[in-house]
């Protein structure tokens, strides 16, 4: 798989960063190997390994026992979530894909944390909609169809709990968000989602964020 921060750090600095990080182990080689195998190209929609360590550790760290994603693939976020939380914690797993999720579910069962992860399978608006108005979240991330972004952030920032994190994959674009870069037609109206995003969330009095250069960017949010 390539590295993740390649195209903001630029190789030998991703290459740097990838050597003096924790290495992904056998269970998250395989899910990337695998994840490359299965879906060809789309490969590239999987978060990195830095990503994936960076999941764990701020799980942990920030002691969550409820978190929930929209967008799962082939689970490599999950996993790394699903890691970080205690014995009793649950993650949510929202994503419309069976076939993709099940490449998923194999590793989570291998890697010990299956019980700890509820996939539902449907838009991710409608699952949100079913949960009690009660449910609240500790750790939320991001990691979907981006014209949505927005929604996704309106719909959860009610259940983020008060010291809660949410984050949002994706939100440098390639460097493409910035004025005048290039972008392919076909990924301009990502990109133009992702601004509309940004732009969302930095003028919301109700949150602080910071944008980390991981990645393709990982937004960070906190409640005021």
């Amino acid at each position: 798989m390539p590295n993740s921060r390649a195209d903001l750090a630029g190789e030998a600095l991703a290459d740097y960063i990838g050597r003096h990080s924790t290495p992904p182990d056998d269970i998250q080689r395989s899910l990337m190997e695998v994840t490359e195998q299965a879906t060809g190209h789309q490969a590239g929609m999987q978060i990195g390994a830095d990503q994936g360590t960076f999941l764990q550790i701020l799980t942990r760290a920030i002691g969550a026992r409820h978190a929930i994603e929209i967008g799962t693939f082939t689970g490599y976020s999950a996993l790394s979530i699903a890691r970080g939380l205690p014995t009793g914690g649950t993650l949510i797993c929202c994503d419309v894909s069976s076939e993709w999720t099940d490449i998923g579910r194999r590793h989570w069962e291998h890697a010990g944390v299956a019980e700890r992860i509820d996939l539902r399978i449907g838009p991710a608006l409608d699952t949100l909609a079913t949960l009690p108005p009660i449910w609240h979240v500790d750790l939320a991330f991001i990691d979907a169809d981006k014209t949505n972004y927005v929604h996704y952030y309106e719909a959860l920032l009610p259940r983020l709990s008060a010291h809660g994190v949410m984050l949002i994959d994706n939100t440098l674009w390639k460097g493409t968000v910035l004025d005048g870069a290039d972008v392919e037609p076909d990924r301009a109206r990502d990109r133009d989602a992702i601004r509309e995003f940004n732009a969302h969330v930095v003028a919301d009095p109700r949150v602080r964020c910071v944008i980390l250069p991981i990645g393709d960017g990982v937004t960070m949010i906190q409640h005021r």
